[in-house]
Parts: structure tokens; sequence; C-alpha cells
């Protein structure tokens, strides 16, 4: 636990000690099962079988990192400008705002937030203008990828281990994340007064690779990567497989439409544009090796029965009351990664099948309180703080926004959406 908390830290202080986190988590990993390994005698079956569930998780990530990638490549983000064009303040930050959430529930939230902010430059030059929305696309980011199965690293893991169900989690989290981005979108809102005069008009595809694709093309590759990763959770229900499966599924089938292009436009066009092949090479390895390091560093604590003894001095301190727990654990999401939190509470509570659970135990089940409070309030609670999230550190970087700033403008709003929407889902939990 000691080498956990230490390598944690030196985690959360990346950008002050300049290390990079994923050689941190890597070490970790090692160390931690090095450990395991002297004190408790495992073998390597039991880091095997650990491996073997983080291996679905990054699977998955990859296959639709590489998906993302081919899209944008073949310019199937475009449409975006032209859906957001308009001369109205407010309703080009609700435009922004609701597009943006609903692209992160089926792109990572990451993608998006980059997706939106290059759309932003082409639509705001005024960069003080372009801040607040900058701000409402990391809200909006963060509440779309909490209530999707495959909008968020930590739904992804919550889901490809089965607390929640694709169904469930739609379900039971679309209200609360909508409502959690719809009142700081009113509040940011009444700030911005007027037209935007300096909006540009479309301008023509410059001759570059997307140039050399058609039109009907760049719709089938969308239709194709887009309702791939849509169909992903309807291809579990129908196989029972698992997810990274539909994911390879919908890949090939790309790989093999784009070669197809490809050789339809003969060697010479061949050279000119990137195809899936060479697009792997764009795969963020540094984030892969990142969850590698720490989702194995948590299973190793989840080894040793570490994780479930805080776990219960947990529910012993809150009597086991899940809007507490997990509210405490979103509002730490803003302050240190998601993912380990979310992996650590996978190994501090069990999930028990709902024929062995007890009245008290119902909300550990599938689709249960605690898992579905969990995936709203880690995926959510990144917003209260801009390095709360990845989405907010990219937009941080790409915008130049400082941290001062978001805390003095921003926090207070994301804090209000994000109780709200705990609020919200308690009511209807009563209904």
């Amino acid at each position: 636990a000691g080498v956990f908390i230490a390598g944690y830290f030196l985690i959360a202080l990346e950008s002050v000690i300049k290390i990079n986190k994923a050689a941190v988590a890597m070490l970790m990993c090692v160390v931690c099962w090095t450990l395991y390994s002297f004190g408790f005698g495992a073998d390597s079956e039991s880091f095997t079988g650990s491996l073997g569930q983080t291996s679905e998780i990054l699977f998955f990530l990859m296959g639709a990192m590489v998906i993302v990638e081919v899209v944008d490549t073949y310019g199937g983000f475009n449409f975006v400008r032209r859906r957001l064009h308009t001369k109205s303040k407010r309703m080009l930050l609700w435009k922004v705002t609701l597009f943006t959430f609903f692209l992160s529930a089926v792109l990572d939230n990451l993608t998006t937030a980059i997706v939106m902010i290059m759309v932003l430059r082409k639509l705001i030059e005024s960069r003080q203008e372009r801040l607040y929305y900058a701000s409402m696309v990391i809200l909006a980011a963060n509440s779309g990828g909490a209530f999707s199965p495959i909008g968020d690293v930590t739904t992804i893991m919550l889901w490809v281990k089965g607390n929640i169900t694709s169904a469930g989690v739609i379900t039971s989290l679309f209200l609360p994340s909508i409502i959690s981005v719809v009142i700081p979108a009113f509040l940011i809102g009444s700030r911005l007064k007027g037209d935007i005069m300096t909006i540009q008009e479309n301008e023509p595809e410059p001759a570059s690779r997307e140039a050399l694709v058609t039109r009907k093309e760049k719709k089938v590759v969308f239709a194709i990567g887009v309702g791939g990763l849509l169909f992903v959770p309807v291809f579990r229900m129908i196989t029972g497989l698992a997810p990274f499966m539909g994911i390879l599924l919908v890949l090939s089938l790309l790989w093999i439409v784009t070669e197809i292009i490809f050789y339809r436009k003969g060697n010479k066009n061949h050279s000119r544009i990137d195809d899936v092949a060479n697009l792997l090479h764009k795969i963020d390895m540094n984030t892969i090796l990142f969850f590698l390091g720490i989702l194995t560093a948590v299973s190793a604590l989840e080894a040793t029965g570490i994780l479930r003894s805080f776990g219960d001095s947990l529910d012993t301190a809150f009597n086991s009351n899940p809007y507490i727990v997990t509210g405490i654990i979103g509002l730490l999401s803003a302050v240190v990664d998601n993912v380990p939190l979310v992996a650590s509470c996978m190994g501090m509570y069990e999930l028990i099948p709902e024929s062995l659970a007890t009245a008290g135990q119902m909300i550990y089940t599938v689709d249960g309180t605690f898992w579905e409070m969990l995936a709203y309030c880690a995926g959510t609670g990144g917003s209260i703080l801009i390095i709360g999230s990845a989405a907010g550190v990219v937009v941080m970087g790409l915008e130049k926004i400082t941290f001062g700033w978001y805390l003095k403008h921003v926090s207070w709003v994301a804090l209000t959406g994000y109780f709200a929407g705990i609020a919200f889902y308690w009511l209807q939990s009563l209904i």
C-alpha cells in the first residue's frame, strides 16, 4: 500500500517533477507485484489472471483509438463545424455543449475535446471569449462519457467487468448526466450576450489527403467507424463475447474498406493517404502504458486484500451510504486521475450476484446504485478542476487556460452541476 500511495503521489505531481506518469505507473506495477510475490508467494498464474482482465480494457482502447484516427483522417468530423455555424453567442454555446455531450458518448472524451477545440478556433477569433466555450467542452465531454458504456475509460472498465450493463447505465445516468451539464450551460451562458461578429464562413477543404477522398467515401468511413462503435454494445449482447472483440470486428471491417478505396484509386494516391497500417503508429502508447501500469498495480492491492479492508472501513464510517461514498470519490477525481480511483473501488467492493444479495447488498449487484453512481461521480467529478480529467488537461494545454482562471470562473459552476446530477439520481431512484 505504501508503494502504491508513493507512486500515486508522484503521478499527481507529474507537472512538477517532470517525470512521465506512465513510467511511474509501470515501476509501481512491478514493485507491487514483486513485493506481493515475496510476501504472499504469488506465482505467475496470479499475475496472468489479472493481466487478462486488464488486457481486455487495453485492447478495447487501442482499437477505439485507431478507429477514431481513421475517421478523422478521412475528414469524417468536418461536418461538425458546419452544424455549429451560428452568430448568437448563447446559441453557439448550447450547440457546442450538446454536440460535445452526445459526441463524447460515442468517442472518448479526450478525442471529443480535441475535435471541438479545433472547431471552435474556426468559429471564434477572440481567445478570451473562447475560454468559456472551451470550459463547457470539458464539462460536456466528461458528462457525456459518464452515461455511455463506451464514452469514458472508467465506464468502459465497469462495463467490461460486468458491473454495469449498457442498457442499465444509459437508462439510469442519461438524465443526471445531462442535468450536470445543462445547469452549468445556463450559468455560463448568462455571461455571454450579443452576436459573434468574427465568426468565419465555411472554407473549402485544403488540398490534402482528405481532398483525395470523395464525399461518399468519407460518409462510408464515418458510418462504419462511428456506427460500429455504437454497435459494440449490441454485439456483446448478441454474442456474449468481450467488448474488445466487437471493436476488433469494426476495426477489421474499416481496414478492409479503406484498402478497397486505396486499390480503386491506384498506387499514386495510395502513397498520399494514410492507411490503417500507418495510423497504427499514431496510437497514444503513453496512455496505454499508463493504464497497463496503474490497473495491474491496483490488481496487486486487490489480491492482497488491502482494498477490501479499506472498503470495509469506508462503509463503516458512512454506514454504507452509496451516495456519500461515491460522492467523495467523485470529488477526489477532481484532484487525481479517475482511472486508478475506479480501479481501486472495483477492488474494494465486490460485485454480488442478485440471487445471493441481501437487502443491504443490492447496491453492489449488476447495475446497482453503487456502480452507477461510481460511473457518474468519477466521470463528472473530474470537471470540478481543470486538471481532474484528460479532457481538461488537453484543453488546458491547447487554449492555455490557467488553473486559477478555471477555478474562479468554472469550478463552482461544475460543482453545482455535479451535485445537481446526484440529487436528480436520488430522486429518480425514489420514483
